[in-house]
C-alpha cells in the first residue's frame, strides 16, 4: 500500500504542462458541495472568499452544503444530510449534520500539482468520518487527473495496511464508532484520523466548453453503512457526471452512482464581495456648490446672536440638509474659523460614507469663513469618534481619481469628547421612534422537523429621553408556523435556560420580546460603559452592565460584562421563574490588517457552567460576514449531551447588499447544530462593541472609499 501511495503522488507530481494550462479554482462541487469530481474530492480550492450553496440527491440520500473559501487555501463546510430509513430500529429516517475542513498544501504549477489534506465529518456523528491526501494535475489545459489516499469511509474499497504504520504502529486500527457511522456525540475524535485501512482513488476532468464539463471516477467509498441497511445497491467502484456552468453562479449536475443510482445536483457560488449592484443605487453624494454661491446663500444664516451661537435659521436649514442625507443633527455649535457638528448616522452601512455627507452639507450651507470642520458620531447619543477637515479639501480633491484616500491622508481621526452638548434650538431629544412589520424566526435541525418557521406581527418603539439613555420594547403576536409545534422535551441535566425553546414558542401567544432601560456613557478617553435593566430578551430578564476600553487607533479592544439574570415565564408576559444566576464575561476583541475579525469571551455562562467561547469572522468592507464559533465549558460532554459542546456558524447579509440602496440594517442567521444548555450566553442587545466597531478609528478607515460616494 505504501508502494502503491508512493507511485500514485509521484506520478501526479511529474505531469507537466504549459503554465497557461493550469486553471487555480475549482471547475466542479461533487455530491458533498466541495470542491471535487462525482463523489471523490480533489485538491482544488474555491477563489478566496467564495460562498457556494449545493443540494445533491439520489437513492435515499439528499445531501445539503454550505461551503466557505475562508482563506485562499483553506475551506470549511457544513452539510445537513437527510438518509431516509437509515434508523430503522430508533426512527425511520436520520438528519445527519456534519463538518468538513480542506487544507491545500501545494498549489499546482506547471511543474507538479496541487496537494491538499482534508477531513470528512470531523464534528459530526460520523456517518461520513473520513480523511484523504490527495493531488490534481492539469494535463492539457481543458482536462485535470486526480489521485488520493483515504481513510474511514474512504477506505471501503480496496483498503489494504495503513502506510502511516510504517511511523507510528497506532494507525494500523481505528475504531469502530466513527467508521460505522454511529457515533452521535459530535466530539472531535482526533484519535481516529488517518488511523485504520487505507485506500486509493481518482479520477478525470474533462472541460468539454467553459460551461460543461464532465467526469470519471474510481471510488474507494462502498456506502457501506447505507449497503447494510439495504438503502444502496453498489455494482460497480466507478462514478460518471456531468455539469453546467451557467454565467450567475449557478450550476446544474447530474451524475451515475455506483452503477445502480442517479443523482441530480444544483449548486450556487457566488462571491460576497461583489453585490447585488456593486456600485450601489442610493442617491449620489451632493456635488460641492461654488464657494461664492454658498457665500451668497449664507450671508443672511449668518446673522448670529451676539453672545456667539448660530442663528435659529441656520439650524433650521443645516438640519434639514442633513435630513435629506439620512442624517440626524445632534448638536453645532461654532469657535472662530471652526464648525463643529454631532450627527448619528441612520443610513449608511459605512460610518466614512456617513462623514463624507456630512462635510459637503456643511460645505454647502455654512458660511465661507468657517473653514475647519470637526464632525463627531454619535450612537443612540453617545459619541464615538471625532473627524476633522479642512473645507479646502474638499474642493482641491473633487474629482480626484483618488479623492478618497487623499482626503483620508488629510484628515484627522481621534477620539470623540466624552459628553455631547445639548441644544434645545435643534431639539434633537427627547425622541420617539416605532416600527410596525412582520417578523420571521427560523429553528434548525430539530431531529423531528429540520426546519421550523415562525411569521407574525412585531411592534419595536424606542424612546430616547436624552442622550445615553434609551428606553426600547419589542411585542410580538404570532400568525401562521410550527415554531409551537414541537413536543420533544428537554432531557438535559444542567438547568434548562435554552433548551426548553419550544416551551417558550408554545406555551405564548402576545411576546413581550423585552422591554429595557438603557444608559451609555463615556467614563473617559477611549472608555465605554452601559447598564441595561428589563426584560433582557425573551427567556431571561435582570440587569447588565458593561465596560468597554477601545482605543481609536487600536486593532485591539477589551471588554468587561457582569449580569444578573433571572428566568422569565414560558408565557413570555411579565411573570418569572425560581431560577436566576450571575453571568458575565470579560471580552478580548482583534480585528487584522485583512478581513478577519476574532473575539474570544471568557467567563461564566447562564446555566452556571465556566469557559471561553472563540469566534472568527471573515469580513468584507461592504458588511457582508460569514463566521463560526465554538464554546468549552466545564460542563463535561456527557452533561452537554448530543454535540457535546456548542458550536455554530453565522452569516450576516447586509440588506444594502441586496438591494444596492444604503442600509444600515442586516439579515443574520445562526445556524447552530443542536441548541443546548452548556455555553449559553445572555442575548443582550445593545452590546458596546458592536455598537460602536465601526465607527471607530481602524474601520472607519477602512472603508473611507466610501467617503465620496
Amino acid at each position: 500500500m505504501r508502494v502503491h501511495a508512493i507511485l500514485l503522488i509521484g506520478c501526479l507530481s511529474t505531469l507537466s504542462g504549459p503554465l497557461g494550462a493550469i486553471r487555480a479554482p475549482a471547475q466542479t462541487l461533487s455530491t458533498y458541495g466541495t470542491p471535487g469530481l462525482v463523489d471523490m474530492p480533489t485538491a482544488e480550492v474555491l477563489p478566496d472568499g467564495t460562498l457556494a450553496l449545493t443540494t445533491s440527491n439520489f437513492d435515499n440520500t439528499s445531501r445539503n452544503t454550505l461551503m466557505f473559501q475562508m482563506l485562499p487555501n483553506v475551506y470549511g463546510s457544513f452539510r445537513y444530510s437527510f438518509l431516509r430509513d437509515f434508523d430503522p430500529g430508533v426512527g425511520l429516517s436520520r438528519y445527519d449534520r456534519s463538518f468538513d475542513v480542506h487544507f491545500q498544501l501545494r498549489r499546482e504549477t506547471a511543474a507538479g500539482p496541487a496537494i491538499a489534506l482534508g477531513l470528512r465529518d470531523f464534528g459530526g456523528t460520523g456517518v461520513y468520518a473520513s480523511e484523504y491526501l490527495v493531488a490534481t494535475k492539469h494535463v492539457t489545459p481543458d482536462v485535470t487527473v486526480t489521485g488520493g489516499i483515504g481513510w474511514g469511509r474512504l477506505a471501503g474499497r480496496g483498503g489494504q495496511r495503513n502506510p502511516l504504520t510504517a511511523l507510528n504502529g497506532r494507525f494500523d486500527t481505528r475504531e469502530d464508532s466513527n467508521a460505522g457511522g454511529i457515533s452521535t456525540t459530535g466530539q472531535l475524535d482526533f484519535g481516529n484520523w488517518f488511523r485504520g485501512d487505507a485506500a486509493l482513488f481518482g479520477g478525470l476532468r474533462w472541460d468539454v466548453t467553459p460551461h460543461w464539463s464532465v467526469m470519471a471516477e474510481y471510488s474507494s467509498d462502498t456506502y457501506s453503512a447505507e449497503a447494510q441497511r439495504g438503502l444502496s445497491d453498489v455494482r460497480a467502484p466507478f462514478n460518471i457526471g456531468a455539469s453546467y456552468r451557467f454565467d450567475n453562479g449557478v450550476t446544474l449536475g447530474g451524475s451515475y452512482l455506483n452503477g445502480s443510482a442517479l443523482a441530480v445536483q444544483l449548486s450556487y457560488a457566488f462571491d460576497p464581495r461583489r453585490a447585488a449592484a456593486p456600485g450601489g443605487q442610493g442617491a449620489a453624494a451632493p456635488a460641492l456648490k461654488p464657494a461664492e454661491q454658498v457665500a451668497l446663500a449664507s450671508w443672511n444664516l449668518a446673522q448670529g446672536r451676539t453672545n456667539g451661537s448660530q442663528s435659529p435659521r441656520l439650524n433650521d436649514v443645516l438640519k434639514s440638509q442633513l435630513e435629506a442625507e439620512g442624517l440626524r443633527l445632534i448638536n453645532f455649535e461654532r469657535e472662530g474659523a471652526s464648525a463643529r457638528i454631532t450627527v448619528e448616522n441612520l443610513r449608511y452601512g459605512a460610518a466614512a460614507q456617513a462623514v463624507g455627507r456630512t462635510t459637503r452639507v456643511m460645505a454647502n450651507t455654512l458660511p465661507p469663513h468657517l473653514q475647519q470642520f470637526e464632525v463627531t458620531l454619535a450612537e443612540n447619543g453617545l459619541p464615538t469618534t471625532r473627524i476633522k477637515s479642512q473645507r479646502s479639501d474638499l474642493y482641491e480633491l473633487e474629482g480626484d481619481l483618488d479623492e478618497a484616500w487623499r482626503s483620508l491622508a488629510r484628515t484627522e481621526i481621534e477620539d470623540a469628547p466624552e459628553r455631547i452638548a445639548v441644544d434645545q434650538e435643534i431639539a434633537a431629544f427627547p425622541r420617539f421612534t416605532y416600527r410596525f412589520g412582520p417578523y420571521t424566526q427560523l429553528s434548525f435541525f430539530d431531529p423531528d422537523e429540520p426546519l421550523r418557521y415562525e411569521i407574525g406581527a412585531e411592534l419595536k418603539a424606542t424612546y430616547q429621553p436624552a442622550p445615553g439613555w434609551t428606553f426600547a420594547g419589542q411585542l410580538r403576536q404570532p400568525v401562521i408556523g410550527n415554531l409551537d409545534a414541537s413536543a420533544r422535551p428537554s432531557n438535559s441535566v444542567l438547568p434548562r435556560v435554552r433548551s426548553d425553546w419550544a416551551r417558550y414558542a408554545s406555551e405564548s401567544d402576545l411576546r413581550l420580546s423585552h422591554l429595557t432601560a438603557d444608559y451609555s456613557w463615556r467614563p473617559g478617553q477611549d472608555l465605554f460603559a452601559r447598564v441595561t435593566a428589563g426584560y433582557l430578551e425573551q427567556m431571561f430578564g435582570g440587569i447588565s452592565a458593561e465596560l468597554l476600553w477601545f482605543p481609536v487607533g487600536s486593532n485591539l479592544a477589551l471588554g468587561a460584562e457582569l449580569n444578573y439574570a433571572r428566568q422569565r415565564d414560558f408565557d413570555v408576559q411579565f411573570g418569572f421563574q425560581d431560577y436566576d444566576v450571575m453571568t458575565g464575561h470579560a471580552s478580548v476583541y482583534y480585528k487584522t490588517r485583512g478581513d478577519y475579525h476574532v473575539q474570544v469571551d471568557m467567563g461564566r455562562y447562564l446555566a452556571g457552567d465556566w469557559g471561553t467561547t472563540v469566534t472568527v469572522d471573515r469580513e468584507f468592507n461592504n458588511g457582508f460576514k460569514v463566521g463560526a464559533f465554538a464554546t468549552l465549558t466545564d460542563a463535561s460532554y456527557e452533561e452537554f449531551g448530543e454535540g457535546s459542546f456548542d458550536k455554530g456558524i453565522r452569516v450576516e447579509v447586509p440588506v444594502a447588499w441586496l438591494t444596492g440602496k444604503p442600509s444600515r440594517r442586516s439579515i443574520t442567521q445562526v445556524i447552530r447544530p443542536v441548541l443546548r444548555d452548556g455555553g449559553a450566553r445572555l442575548n443582550v442587545q445593545t452590546r458596546l462593541y458592536d455598537k460602536v466597531r465601526d465607527s471607530r478609528g481602524r474601520a472607519l478607515a477602512a472603508q473611507w472609499g466610501r467617503y465620496a460616494r
